[in-house]
């Protein structure tokens, strides 16, 4: 590699220049082969027409099939959104009230001992040691 070069660079393309070249040459040599093949004008015109319009029919079914399928990624991305979203919100919503429960059981007692022994408070314990708070 002392160019810089990596063959492997170019993998994310999948191959769909490969397949354009193979296409198009295709398409190119049919053309000329037509061309030079020993028919009457009228004919190869008829030909010529044809399979332009068989072409033109094949373009537009795989524009339609790829709009269809595109529009089902879409509505899959979508529904995968939602879900995200959902799930981040349920649990933001449970760590926010986690963290009350956390912060309402560990201020200083201010208020009567019955309410912090309601929350289940760990600092109602006589010793107050770290080893004994936790549950």
């Amino acid at each position: 590699m002392a160019d810089g070069y990596d063959r492997f660079d170019n993998e994310g393309s999948g191959g769909g220049s490969f397949v354009m070249g193979l296409l198009t040459g295709t398409v190119l040599g049919a053309g000329l082969g037509m061309l030079f093949a020993p028919k009457a004008g009228s004919e190869l015109r008829n030909q010529l027409s044809e399979q332009a319009g068989n072409l033109a029919n094949t373009a537009s079914e795989g524009v339609r099939r790829a709009q269809e399928s595109a529009g089902e990624w879409a509505d899959r991305g979508r529904d995968m959104y939602d879900k995200a979203k959902d799930a981040v919100s349920r649990g933001s919503e449970e760590a926010q009230r986690y963290v009350r429960e956390a912060t309402g059981g560990s201020q200083p007692s201010s208020s009567s001992p019955s309410s912090s022994a309601a929350y289940g408070s760990p600092s109602s314990s006589p010793s107050g040691s770290p080893s004994s708070r936790r549950s």
